[in-house]
């Protein structure tokens, strides 16, 4: 039987047009920061439906996390037609299988189509990918592209960023990329240019937020969702105002290293999650964050190593500030030892950051970041982190809970929080300021 596509009759909507064209083309690189319900996902799947018949291989779609990637994709509904989405798109006829727990689909033609989470992306390193699709990127676990990136190249293959913004984080970064290379698409759409949503319904759900987030970040969160804003507060971030204000006031800036001061070193430590470590020194009046090295899947000595390649080890007044959590043992370490002893033995200088509960953290964080310069550059993605990190919401009670979101900002905050909970704030208040800034 004989399946034309795309199909079930689906086609691109006018404005949805340039982007269609562009991949249909053969064009390997696209960045779409589109509104909400713009239809971005729709895109994405009929994309995959031709490249899957087009060329055999592996397609994913990515979203951020995979506990929501099966009611986000797998099991959605086109509330026009009634259809879950992968069935307008791939229609059964073209399927071999379909493997409803690993939400995979298995094509006549050899190819497969899957939903993942940017949270489990490091499963899948050294799979043939052809095609990729990163759904909600600005929500999405940067490190993923990373990862994959390499795998795409080596197969000549396509991918697709589609998102709404989320702050000033590696979404921004990715379609400012897009906009100065040539053979990426990039491009940036509003309901104003879409014209897909009334002004009357936008209004309406303006109300909806007002009544739930209160008016500064209802509309705040309209900016973002419908008008596409980088600048609008994330909701529930627990220090966007204050790394803000830092921008603001010229506190992110570019430092050097100050002479004869160690440069301290404040570390979340993980096991299978990433590892963040912020690089600092302390002076009188002064606290310059110079540095900021984040890494997954690594030991101990590729962290110290990146260390001393950058001249941050060697002086013994260094301190690596460090969770309880390293006092356990070291995975496949050499007689049980624990993450401390290796730390030693490497030769850096770990001390206990004063137990604390999280809420500390986060408050000690809040006080901290109006004291503080960052190197801009060298703490970008550091920064990203502090940005993005939020607490999580209850879309059952409709407000934000006690805790904090888990998702790749929080390694950084985390070790942003065992920083500004060892160092001695009133310290740095009262002493004369002395500052080194370019």
């Amino acid at each position: 039987m004989r399946v034309r596509l795309p199909a079930n009759d689906w086609r691109p909507r006018p404005y949805q047009m340039p982007i269609w064209q562009y991949l249909q083309g053969g064009g390997k690189r696209a960045c779409a920061i589109w509104h909400r319900r713009a239809g971005k996902d729709d895109i994405a799947l009929h994309q995959a439906a031709i490249s899957a018949h087009q060329n055999v291989g592996n397609i994913f779609h990515c979203l951020p996390e995979y506990a929501q990637a099966r009611k986000a994709i797998w099991n959605a509904v086109n509330s026009h037609t009634g259809m879950r989405r992968i069935d307008e798109a791939f229609p059964h006829e073209l399927r071999a299988s379909t493997n409803e727990q690993e939400m995979l689909i298995r094509f006549k033609s050899g190819s497969t189509w899957q939903v993942i989470g940017s949270d489990n992306f490091k499963n899948l390193v050294g799979t043939a990918v052809n095609g990729i699709v990163f759904s909600e990127w600005a929500k999405a676990h940067p490190g993923a592209w990373a990862y994959l990136a390499p795998i795409l190249v080596e197969n000549k293959g396509w991918a697709l960023f589609i998102t709404t913004p989320e702050g000033m984080n590696h979404a921004k970064q990715t379609y400012e990329l897009a906009k100065k290379d040539p053979s990426w698409f990039a491009e940036l759409l509003t309901v104003d240019d879409t014209m897909a949503i009334p002004s009357e319904a936008v209004e309406q759900q303006r109300i909806e937020y007002h009544a739930i987030f209160g008016e500064d970040q209802g509309d705040a969160l309209i900016q973002q969702e419908f008008y596409c804003s980088w600048s609008a507060a994330i909701l529930g971030a627990y220090w966007g105002k204050q790394i803000e204000a830092a921008e603001r006031e010229g506190r992110l800036c570019e430092l050097d290293i100050i002479p004869h001061y160690p440069v301290n070193r404040a570390w979340d430590i993980g096991i299978d999650d990433p590892m963040a470590i912020w690089c600092f020194q302390v002076g009188p009046g002064w606290l310059h964050v110079i540095d900021y090295i984040e890494g997954s899947g690594y030991g101990f000595d590729w962290y110290a190593e990146q260390l001393r390649d950058r001249g941050y080890l060697g002086d013994k007044r260094g301190i690596d500030y460090v969770p309880h959590d390293a006092k356990q043992r070291e995975p496949g370490a050499a007689e049980g030892r624990t993450r401390i002893q290796t730390m030693f033995l490497l030769g850096l200088n770990p001390q206990l950051v004063p137990d604390h509960k999280p809420i500390d953290r986060i408050n000690a964080g809040r006080r901290l970041i109006p004291r503080v310069h960052f190197d801009e550059g060298k703490c970008a993605r550091g920064l990203d982190c502090l940005r993005n990190y939020k607490a999580e919401w209850d879309p059952i009670g409709r407000t934000f809970r006690k805790t904090a979101a888990h998702n790749w900002a929080s390694h950084g905050a985390d070790s942003w929080g065992h920083l500004s909970v060892a160092v001695d704030i009133p310290k740095i208040l009262t002493a004369p300021k002395k500052l080194q800034t370019k």
